[in-house]
C-alpha cells in the first residue's frame, strides 16, 4: 500500500521526463537560429569587400594591361587610344624587333639573369639553412640576439648600402664583376631568408633531433638529411621572393656590374635599348614586356607556394 508522499516524486519524475523533450525541442530550433543569424555575414560588409578588391585589382592590372596591347601597336595608336586595340592596329613587327634589336639582346640578357637568379639561391640557401637551424633551437639570449641582428638588416634599404659595398669590392677587386655582384646580392637575401627560415623550423618538433642522435648522426647531417628536407614548403617561398627580387634588381646592378663590363641583366638591358631620354614607345613597350614576362610566368605557377610557405611557418606543431 502506497502513500501520497510515495506518489508524489513518481509523479514529479514522469512530468520531468514528458517535459523535457518539449522544452528541448522548442529550445533547439532558437539556438540554431542565433547560431545561424551570428554567422551570417552582413551584406554591406560583403559588398564592400568586393568593391574594395575589385579597386585594388583595376590599379595593379590596368598598367599591365596598357603595357601588353602596346607592344603590338603603332606609335599613334598607342597614343591616341591607349586603352583599346584593332585587329587591323595589331602587329607582331615592333615585337620582333625589339628580339632582335643589337641594343638589346633578350636572349643574353635571360641568361645572365638566370645565371644570377640560380647562384643567388644557391648560395643563400647554403649559408641561410644552417644558421638558421642553429638560431631556432638554441634556448640562450644570444641565439636571439643574433636573429635581431640579421632581421635588423630588413630596416636598412639596400639602395642606402651601395656606396659603402662599392668601396669595399673596390678595395677587393670585385667591382664590375659578377662574383661581386652575387656576393652582394646573397647578402642582401639573407635576413629576410634567415627569418623565414628560423620561424618555419621551430615548428619542427625536437624529436627528430634526439631520434637522429640516438643513431649517431651529427647535427650537420641531422640537418641537412632529416630536417631540411622538411623545409620544402619554406624553401620554396624564398627561391620565388628572392628570384622575382633578383630578376627585377636594377640599381644594383647598375651600379656594380656597370656599363664598362658589358653584362647586362634584364633591367640594365631594357634601360640601355630604351635610352633616358628616348620616346619611342615601339621600342619601350615590347622591350618592357620581353623583361617582366618570364617572371609574370614563374610568380602565377608558383604563388601558391609562396602563401603554402608563410602559412606552414605561423602554426605550432
Amino acid at each position: 500500500m502506497t502513500t501520497p508522499l510515495q506518489d508524489t516524486p513518481n509523479l514529479g519524475a514522469e512530468a520531468l521526463l514528458t517535459e523535457v523533450p518539449a522544452t528541448a525541442s522548442t529550445r533547439g530550433p532558437e539556438r540554431r537560429a542565433v547560431s545561424r543569424g551570428t554567422g551570417r555575414r552582413s551584406p554591406i560588409g560583403t559588398i564592400v569587400r568586393w568593391v574594395a578588391l575589385g579597386a585594388t585589382a583595376l590599379v595593379m592590372l590596368v598598367p599591365l594591361y596598357v603595357l601588353v596591347i602596346s607592344a603590338f601597336k603603332p606609335q599613334e595608336e598607342i597614343v591616341q587610344n591607349p586603352l583599346a586595340i584593332s585587329p587591323t592596329t595589331f602587329t607582331l613587327q615592333y615585337l620582333g624587333e625589339a628580339i632582335t634589336s643589337s641594343k638589346f639582346n633578350v636572349i643574353a640578357a635571360y641568361g645572365v639573369t638566370l645565371l644570377f637568379v640560380v647562384l643567388v639561391n644557391l648560395f643563400c640557401i647554403l649559408l641561410s639553412a644552417p644558421v638558421a637551424y642553429v638560431i631556432a633551437r638554441g634556448r640562450r639570449k644570444w641565439h636571439l640576439g643574433l636573429l635581431l641582428l640579421f632581421v635588423s638588416g630588413l630596416f636598412i634599404p639596400g639602395q642606402v648600402t651601395l656606396i659603402p659595398v662599392v668601396f669595399v669590392l673596390r678595395v677587393l677587386g670585385l667591382i664590375n664583376t659578377i662574383p661581386g655582384f652575387i656576393l652582394f646580392e646573397t647578402a642582401a637575401t639573407l635576413p629576410v631568408t634567415i627569418f623565414l627560415f628560423s620561424a618555419y623550423l621551430r615548428t619542427v618538433p625536437r624529436d627528430i633531433d634526439e631520434a637522429a642522435a640516438l643513431d649517431g648522426a651529427g647535427r650537420i647531417r641531422t640537418f641537412w638529411s632529416c630536417i631540411f628536407p622538411i623545409m620544402r614548403p619554406v624553401v620554396a617561398t624564398v627561391v620565388v621572393l628572392n628570384s622575382i627580387g633578383v630578376w627585377n634588381d636594377f640599381v644594383s646592378p647598375q651600379i656594380i656590374l656597370g656599363t664598362g663590363s658589358g653584362i647586362y641583366t634584364v633591367t640594365t638591358g631594357v634601360y640601355a635599348a630604351v635610352g633616358e631620354f628616348s620616346t619611342d614607345y615601339t621600342v619601350v613597350f615590347p622591350t618592357l614586356l620581353l623583361a617582366i614576362a618570364p617572371i609574370i610566368v614563374f610568380f602565377i605557377i608558383m604563388q601558391r607556394h609562396i602563401i603554402g610557405g608563410l602559412v606552414a611557418g605561423a602554426t605550432k606543431g
